[in-house]
């Protein structure tokens, strides 16, 4: 008589079912990780607006997807066959700001490498035309700021704060008659909010090699000013959190949500 196989005898094909279904599932989470940070490291990265410099075409609070894969520019071989572009006046760039901790900005550009540039009561000319910028706001009620009505300036003014003293001491190098001149690998940049932006009136120009991509979407935005994101500690960036959760149907701004950053 043949012996049927007990439940015991039964339980080596379970418990190997089991632990194929564990690998399985642990290598799906490994190879989610991976092209998350593939993503996150090559492709899209998220960035937030901590500061009203590009009103009012991003605001504080927004929430942005930025384009790390858009821009080539390190002149590989395979470039050619990737959906690469170069960079043109008017895009909107996050970049490594120059100096301090190299926090990220966000601003748009305006003088390509070989560009000459100059302010004329806050209307740019570029190469000796006047740039169209239907995205520039003036707020009338800022105070005077010489660098706002007339860029480069004229002789060697005294710099004052917001300017930093490296740029104070280079600029005339880049300046040629009332012009100033991009080198090569550089890139001018300034805020659409021009009477509450410091870009590169104030410290200079962008490298190439800082800059980290073109922002395209907004995928959130939360009713926010420049404070909530100037919180040092952990339980007061904790607060903000947990106040912003609390509130979050009443501060979102829905009508800004899923629009393209142009």
């Amino acid at each position: 008589m043949t012996e049927s196989p007990t439940h015991e005898q039964a339980n080596p094909h379970q418990t190997h079912r089991e632990s194929t279904t564990i690998s399985e599932y642990l290598e799906s989470l490994l190879v989610t990780v991976i092209l998350a940070l593939f993503g996150t490291t090559f492709v899209v990265q998220a960035f937030k607006i901590p500061s009203p410099s590009m009103e009012k075409t991003l605001l504080v609070g927004d929430h942005l997807l930025v384009n790390k894969f858009v821009f080539g520019g390190t002149g590989a071989w395979y470039e050619k066959f990737l959906p690469y572009r170069a960079l043109k006046r008017g895009d909107i760039i996050v970049f490594k700001f120059p100096y301090a901790d190299h926090q990220h900005f966000v601003k748009r550009v305006i003088g390509l490498p070989g560009d000459r540039l100059k302010l004329v009561d806050q209307q740019m000319y570029v190469n000796g035309k006047l740039l169209n910028e239907p995205y520039v706001v003036h707020d009338p009620a800022a105070g005077y700021d010489p660098l706002n009505y007339s860029f480069p300036p004229a002789g060697n003014p005294l710099y004052s704060s917001p300017v930093e003293p490296e740029w104070a001491r280079d600029i005339r190098r880049y300046v040629q008659g009332d012009e100033l001149v991009v080198p090569s690998g550089r890139y001018f940049a300034m805020g659409d909010n021009r009477d509450h932006s410091l870009d590169s009136r104030y410290w200079g120009f962008v490298d190439r090699n800082a800059i980290m991509g073109r922002p395209f979407l907004i995928y959130w935005s939360v009713n926010a000013t420049s404070a909530d994101y100037g919180q040092s500690t952990f339980a007061q960036r904790l607060r903000g959190v947990f106040d912003t959760l609390a509130h979050l149907p009443a501060r979102t701004r829905w009508s800004r949500m899923l629009h393209t950053v142009h």
